[in-house]
């Protein structure tokens, strides 16, 4: 009886010692997989770059610094690797395409444009699709570091191998103002 006792209690602390591995294991990967979404929809927004540049430029041949701030930017966001090089370069992309679209905002003709606004509704709904994957990753990161951090799992986390993941953050110095609202 004691013998069965025994296994019984070895048994269900290996079932404890597999569900916690496991449960960390599981956490990793969907980080992974949230990184991979983030990683998807900045692509998409930088193939989405040159067309747009390229429609702007037909009508303002004379905003070459505006072009190449968009060109440099999109050139980093596609070549940054780490968390906080992709973020760094997100933020100086997105800065580039504000003054993108302020420039086509002086130009009737360019706002006009059925080409022009195609891209410009597509770019936007790839921005918001990018602050989705952001969050995704970022509701996916606190979940992780909750567990690596807090017991029982933390006791695991090294024989997993996981570790803390860092946050996606955007420093832009614009989403901290707030908005002017007129009427």
């Amino acid at each position: 009886m004691k013998t069965i006792v025994v296994l019984g209690v070895i048994a269900l602390i290996a079932i404890f010692f597999i569900a916690q591995y496991n449960r960390l294991i599981r956490l990793n990967i969907s980080v992974d997989e949230a990184w991979a979404q983030i990683e998807v929809q900045l692509k998409r927004r930088a193939d989405l770059i040159p067309n747009l540049v390229e429609t702007v430029k037909g009508y303002a041949k004379h905003e070459q610094s505006t072009f190449d701030a968009v060109v440099t930017a999109r050139a980093k966001a596609t070549s940054a690797s780490t968390v906080a090089d992709v973020a760094a370069a997100d933020g100086m992309l997105t800065q580039a395409l504000r003054g993108l679209l302020a420039v086509a905002e002086a130009y009737p003709d360019l706002k006009a444009s059925a080409n022009f606004l195609s891209l410009q509704e597509e770019l936007s709904t790839t921005e918001n699709k990018v602050a989705f994957s952001r969050q995704f990753y970022n509701d996916n990161v606190r979940s992780l570091n909750t567990a690596v951090k807090t017991v029982p799992t933390n006791f695991f986390a090294g024989f997993a191998k996981v570790t803390e993941r860092e946050f996606y953050e955007v420093e832009d110095p614009q989403d901290r103002n707030a908005p002017k609202v007129t009427f």
